[in-house]
């Protein structure tokens, strides 16, 4: 009988899944038994298949990660779950613990996070990358999106939006004047890196243009 780690796969890119696979099965210890790509197809081989740790992505056709890793809990509580995505957010981060992810890392993390994580979880510890952290204590101590108190507004009123720390940052630059090129800068990251966080940004505050955006800055004390 072996004694190594046996892993799933859920991802719905199969160039992400191959990636992770490749650096996992670098490792003696790791064993990657089987992959899906989609939450459907994923609950349908684990009726069969019983792995000690699941990773799987967040957002995905048919079934998301969040859902999948949810109703797997509820059938077999006893597997590990690691949620592997690109988002950063309150929403996801939450909504990931909620549904029984034992773990949550963002797909820019070092392959030594990413094993660091896996090792974790497989002794019974929880694991979340340290950008995801800050997210939770925010969240936990009532400094996260839950509420707002801006200028004459109501204590406590319930935002329909909530900010992660980059997109904090790039809002105070954008309302001191900075170009994308001058935030990119600043941050130490792309400008077309700084475009795609400015386009969220403004996708979520429901604004479109800088005008906008002031106002709503101003609205809820941003």
């Amino acid at each position: 009988m072996s004694d190594k780690l046996r892993i799933f796969l859920v991802d719905d890119h199969v160039l992400v899944r191959d990636g992770i696979k490749a650096l996992l099965e670098e490792q003696e210890e790791i064993e990657v038994i089987n992959e899906a790509s989609d939450g459907d197809e994923a609950l349908r081989i684990l009726e069969n298949e019983t792995p000690d740790l699941v990773i799987a992505d967040i957002r995905m056709p048919n079934m998301s990660g969040i859902d999948m890793i949810r109703e797997l809990k509820q059938k077999k509580p006893r597997i590990k779950t690691l949620m592997l995505s690109m988002h950063d957010s309150e929403e996801y981060v939450v909504q990931s613990i909620q549904a029984g992810a034992d773990g949550y890392l963002l797909k820019g993390s070092s392959k030594e996070e990413f094993l660091k994580a896996l090792h974790k979880i497989m002794h019974g510890e929880k694991y979340f990358s340290g950008d995801i952290s800050t997210v939770l204590i925010n969240h936990f101590s009532g400094k996260g999106g839950d509420t707002f108190k801006g200028a004459g507004k109501t204590p406590d009123r319930k935002a329909p939006f909530h900010l992660t720390r980059r997109e904090k940052q790039i809002l105070d630059l954008i309302l001191e004047g900075r170009s994308n090129k001058e935030i990119g800068e600043e941050l130490n990251i792309s400008k077309r890196t700084t475009e795609v966080h400015r386009f969220n940004l403004m996708k979520k505050l429901e604004v479109k243009n800088l005008a906008e955006l002031t106002n709503k800055a101003k609205e809820y004390n941003l």
